[in-house]
């Protein structure tokens, strides 16, 4: 069994912005498996599917990103998920725009719905696949910046690197040592 959350913001106003791209690699996810987010729980929108003949939860917090934290814990109580089992991904400002970085363990840097989703559980030591956004030629402040709207001349970017994200989580929920991925998708 593998929990994978995208975080993000649940209202549409949101759903083109850089904060959501969790939420746009965990829909990533659902179409490679075949699934749709219909279900309503623990503070958040699931899909369930299988690999490899282990369940898969794909979910989408509803609390907003700074109580992402709430919804994961939830989530990983009712689906009695271990830290090894759980995958998050989400934006990082920290990272340069388009890149894929995955961690199995880690601090939350500058990321408020991981500082969430840490306090929440106590936990640490879980899988990560950060999507950088940072563009060296804009200078406003982070949270402006994470609430924008992605340019459509870096849509096509961001989208390749919502796939790889996604891609990248399914190969952990398969069974996928975490080093192997890491040295397939880092960068």
């Amino acid at each position: 069994m593998f929990l994978i959350v995208g975080l993000g913001n649940p209202e549409e106003k949101y759903f083109k912005t850089f904060h959501n791209l969790g939420y746009l690699a965990a829909g990533d996810c659902a179409e490679l498996l075949g699934v749709k987010f219909k279900k309503k729980e623990c503070e958040s929108v699931t899909a369930e599917g299988y690999l490899k003949g282990e369940k898969v939860v794909l979910a989408r917090p509803v609390t907003y990103m700074n109580a992402s934290g709430r919804a994961v814990k939830q989530l990983m109580a009712k689906y009695k998920v271990s830290p090894r089992e759980l995958i998050v991904l989400y934006d990082d400002y920290d990272l340069p725009k388009g890149t894929v970085r995955i961690r199995p363990a880690g601090s939350a840097g500058t990321h408020n719905g991981m500082r969430s989703v840490i306090a929440e559980t106590g936990l640490s030591e879980f899988a990560r696949i950060r999507l950088g956004i940072r563009d060296a030629n804009v200078n406003i402040p982070i949270i402006n910046y994470v609430l924008a709207e992605i340019r459509k001349e870096d849509y096509d970017l961001f989208s390749t690197a919502c796939r790889r994200a996604a891609e990248a989580a399914l190969l952990l929920a398969g069974g996928e040592k975490i080093d192997l991925v890491m040295g397939k998708y880092n960068g």
